[in-house]
């Protein structure tokens, strides 16, 4: 069964009243529910815990890390996130989440500044589905629809996506790349944008369809791999040897 680790700042929801009511018990505990709900293995992690909750016995442990952060991005110990970035190079799926989009984790994965435009307004998004046979798109119609969400805008600085599944559209205009495919190393990571506090996205049943196929893809495994051309794992190379070949 696949070992899933779902990490949340969980300041917001003991800041906010607005937040509390929709997250109650934090977005951690909504997400690892649906993921719970859809057959993985699922336990949480947070900001405040000792090493974040993420251990190095934790991260051994763990198939796919969902990664949900937002005003504590900079409280992240580096090498609580270098500790991360080899565990994904090794082959560990990460879901990066919304505003996890300026984490230090995705930032060293993608060696960009990951920034972009925002606004708060309470704004209808459609995230338009633009590979309909990819597995993260499973079970869902042409596009997912949300009536209030904050806006990301482009550009977006992340490297082109190996595969972009999602594309949106907001009211004010403006679109983004809403779901991002990458392997790094053995590891596949999925940045999906959708997930503001202050609105329910992740109480969306599309959106939980997403979560649960996006862990269900970027989960290891021993088989192929059709999202990047069936290629090998890569292998370490042992370099103790130091004879030089001309």
């Amino acid at each position: 069964m696949t070992t899933v680790t779902v990490w949340n700042e969980f300041r917001h929801e003991r800041e906010s009243d607005v937040v509390a009511d929709l997250y109650p018990d934090g977005i951690h505990a909504v997400i690892a529910e649906t993921l719970e709900s859809a057959g993985f293995d699922t336990n949480t992690a947070t900001l405040d815990e000792p090493e974040h909750g993420l251990t190095e016995a934790v991260l051994e442990e763990t198939d796919v890390l969902t990664w949900w952060g937002h005003a504590a991005h900079d409280e992240v110990r580096d090498e609580i996130v270098d500790r991360v970035h080899e565990h994904v190079l090794d082959g560990m799926g990460l879901l990066v989440l919304h505003s996890g989009h300026y984490s230090k984790i995705f930032k060293q994965l993608m060696g960009t500044s990951c920034s972009l435009k925002w606004r708060e307004a309470a704004e209808r998004e459609r995230l338009w589905v633009v590979e309909p046979g990819h597995p993260i798109a499973d079970g869902l119609d042409e596009y997912i629809q949300l009536e209030a969400t904050e806006m990301y805008g482009e550009r977006f600085d992340i490297p082109a996506p190996d595969t972009l599944v999602f594309s949106s559209w907001f009211e004010g205009g403006e679109v983004f790349r809403s779901g991002c495919c990458y392997r790094r190393g053995n590891g596949r990571v999925f940045y999906f944008r959708p997930g503001h506090e202050t609105y329910p996205v992740y109480h969306n049943e599309d959106v939980q369809q997403v979560l649960a196929n996006a862990v269900a893809w970027a989960a290891p495994g021993d088989g192929p791999d059709p999202e990047f051309g069936n290629a090998d794992p890569i292998e370490e190379i042992d370099l103790s040897d130091d004879r030089t070949v001309h």
